[in-house]
């Protein structure tokens, strides 16, 4: 039985473990929150973050990062993208021979680094990345899903692929672009803000549909820029995921930009949410890495402002409807 820790244990990490004990794996699933280690040891159920949701006696909780990545084979990591560096620090001496998997999304503002780029300072253990269009309740509830697992190194990519191989509703693709399926992963959260916005404005599907087709441009002239792979972002990892996130109420940076639009101030938005929602942090990355890469990203630009300079999301919304006329592209 392959032993696997599963580093994150909010509605994501808590799902992957469900999924990977349906293997027979051993899992750990780590956690700081006793609230959550006490949660499934008396319930087995994540009762915070993953409610509803039975867990297998294969999944054991700890909040010891040291011992549960000890005795692991594989480490999985779900952990909000702005923590990561101090919890990949705090478990780097166990690293040797280990596979890495990174299921985070986001960019770290102080670095603009993504996960994968993160946890590589730490090891020269290769990285796999998992991503797609996966939202978490849906998923842990049995629903159909895909994802794919990213990386350079073939065989790498499988491996991870052939750990849900036995996940009757969740199928894993094998892909070798893992900058690129960070980057969709993490700038689809900034999208999917004025997603939110537009839903709770009740401005339409047309509108939704320009928004999440002008959002996979911006997202892939920045990827190429970065040296991804164009073709990626019209996959899972890409298109696949920017369409379920602006489309679903279970996402957190929906929630966001609906909240926005009622008129909520972003620290009442943020402080009243269990969870992390990346795309706010993600936003100002994301601005930080067009200026960089020189490349023109209206949308998210808008984003921002809303975000943190106090723009009404009407105001963002005619300054992208009044532009300059342009080819597609």
């Amino acid at each position: 039985m392959k032993k696997i820790s599963v580093i994150g244990a909010g509605a994501w990490g808590t799902t992957l473990a469900l999924l990977l004990s349906q293997n027979q794996y051993e899992i750990t699933l780590w956690t700081h929150e006793e609230e959550v280690i006490s949660s499934i040891k008396t319930f087995r159920e994540n009762k915070k973050y993953l409610n509803g949701c039975p867990l297998s006696p294969n999944i054991i909780p700890d909040s010891n990062i040291k011992t549960a990545i000890k005795e692991a084979e594989i480490v999985v990591y779900a952990t909000p993208t702005q923590f990561m560096r101090g919890i990949v620090k705090e478990s780097m001496e166990y690293f040797k021979g280990k596979y890495i998997v990174s299921a985070s999304k986001g960019i770290e503002i102080s670095t603009l680094k993504f996960p994968s780029q993160i946890i590589s300072e730490f090891t020269k253990e290769p990285v796999t990345i998992l991503s797609g269009p996966n939202l978490a309740k849906e998923i842990a509830n049995g629903f159909p899903a895909a994802s794919i697992a990213a990386s350079q190194n073939t065989s790498y990519a499988k491996l991870v692929q052939s750990l849900f191989e036995k996940c009757k509703n969740f199928r894993v693709y094998t892909g070798c672009d893992p900058l690129g399926a960070e980057i969709g992963g993490a700038l689809k959260n900034v999208i999917a803000i004025a997603a939110g916005a537009l839903e709770e404005k009740q401005l339409g599907d047309n509108a939704k549909a320009a928004l999440i087709i002008r959002g996979i441009s911006e997202i892939t002239k920045l990827g190429m820029a970065m040296g991804a792979a164009k073709e990626t972002f019209s996959g899972l990892s890409g298109l696949g995921d920017l369409i379920a996130t602006c489309q679903s109420a279970l996402s957190r940076n929906h929630t966001v930009g609906a909240k926005l639009a009622k008129g909520e101030t972003l620290d009442s938005i943020v402080n009243s949410m269990k969870q992390v929602a990346e795309g706010v942090a993600t936003t100002k990355a994301a601005v930080k890495l067009a200026d960089k890469y020189k490349v023109e990203m209206p949308i998210i630009f808008e984003v921002y402002e809303v975000l943190f300079n106090n723009k009404s999301v009407d105001k963002a919304l005619i300054n992208l409807m009044s532009r300059p006329q342009k080819n597609e592209d």
